[in-house]
Formats: structure tokens, C-alpha cells, sequence
């Protein structure tokens, strides 16, 4: 089984995560993609989210009857910071074929990771790209102390020695994020159609983002 590991805080999950999931998941030929909500980033820790369990619930709303959607609980079990290794391992436990799924600007922080060395080695990447970020080259964004570890098979793949590969993916740039939502509700303006509907009905009712 081919599966995707979709990590973030979602606060609020919107329509654009759930976009670039399915392009991913119908490019890459995955079997299910795993969204697993942050308790608490690591490169993030000052950051004021709406509470775990609230964001879980968003996510279950958001997903709905999609058979090849998933929301897990693992990092919000932990009750403490978020360590994608930690998430990785155990994943790996119960599936063999893993594609981390992740944005481009993250995925340039990869350095600041702990144990990134490993991650490269336990778990293929997807590194999502917009048409904005113009030329990009995959080598060029790792670490430099792995590139060493690395093959280039082109501009946009690279091989790591375990044979796990990272791949650059363009995916379709939606004109949204959870920034965007929660300033809005906050000013009292309409969040329509930036998320699904079950999950604007929740924030209004749980009076999520008014302040």
C-alpha cells in the first residue's frame, strides 16, 4: 500500500489542503493519504492554535466519506511537540511504501528537522510547488551536508541511498490559506467557500477565530 503522510497545524483545514491532497494522491497513485494534525511544532512553539481536538474534528467534517482520506490522532496522542521522525517511525511500522507529503518552504527548512538524516532515508517526499516559485531545483534544497547522499536522477528527483526518493510536484495554487480565514472571521467577513461547509458551521458554532 502506497500511503501519504499529510502533516500541519489546519487551523482551520480549508479548501486548499484538501485540493493539493487529491492532485498528489491521484498523481502519485497513493492508496490513502493520512492527514495528522500537529499538537505542537516544533519550529512553531510560540504559535497560538484553536485546541488539538478541534482541529482533528474540522478534519474529520472536512474529509467526509472520502474513502481514501484519513485523520490520525498520533501526534495529537502525544501531548507534546511534534517530531515528524517520531510520526515517520511509526507509520513505517505498519506500512512499507511512505510518501511525506510537504510544501517547498518547509521542505527547505529540512535542516532544522531533528533527525533529518534518517527521515531521508525512511520515507519518500513529495515537495509541493506553486507556479510563483518559478525555477526551483530539488538538489538545491536539501542540506548540504546529504547531498552527498543523494543521486539526481533530474531537476525535480533525487535518490537517496537507502533508495528513497524526494520528488518535486507542482500542484494547482488556490488563493487561500488559514491565515487568510481566520483574519477574516476575526473582522466579521465571509469565510464562504474557502472550506467546506461542515467546517464553517463548526467554527461559527464553537465561536472559533472571533478573537
Amino acid at each position: 500500500m502506497r500511503v501519504g503522510l499529510f502533516g500541519g497545524t489546519f487551523d482551520p483545514v480549508h479548501n486548499g489542503h484538501l485540493r493539493v491532497a487529491e492532485e498528489v494522491r491521484e498523481f502519485f497513485f497513493l492508496d490513502r493519504v493520512y492527514f495528522i494534525p500537529t499538537f505542537i511544532q516544533p519550529l512553531k512553539q510560540n504559535l497560538k492554535a484553536a485546541d488539538a481536538e478541534d482541529r482533528f474534528r474540522m478534519l474529520r467534517m472536512a474529509l467526509g466519506d472520502n474513502g481514501c482520506f484519513r485523520v490520525s490522532r498520533f501526534e495529537i496522542r502525544k501531548r507534546s511537540v511534534s517530531y515528524s521522525i517520531d510520526t515517520v517511525r511509526a507509520f513505517g511500522k505498519r506500512f512499507s511504501d511512505l510518501y511525506f507529503i510537504i510544501g517547498v518552504d518547509a521542505f527547505s527548512d529540512l535542516r532544522f528537522w531533528r533527525d533529518y538524516k534518517e527521515l531521508l532515508s525512511a520515507t519518500n517526499f513529495i515537495v509541493m510547488t506553486r507556479p510563483t516559485h518559478g525555477s526551483v531545483r530539488l538538489a538545491e534544497l536539501l542540506p548540504e551536508d546529504v547531498r552527498g547522499e543523494m543521486r539526481g536522477v533530474d531537476a525535480s528527483v533525487c535518490e537517496h541511498l537507502s533508495g528513497k526518493k524526494s520528488y518535486l510536484h507542482k500542484i494547482t495554487q488556490l488563493d487561500v490559506s488559514s491565515t487568510k480565514i481566520r483574519e477574516l472571521h476575526k473582522q466579521g467577513r465571509s469565510i464562504k467557500y474557502l472550506l467546506p461547509r461542515s467546517v464553517e458551521e463548526f467554527i461559527q458554532k464553537r465561536g472559533l477565530y472571533s478573537h
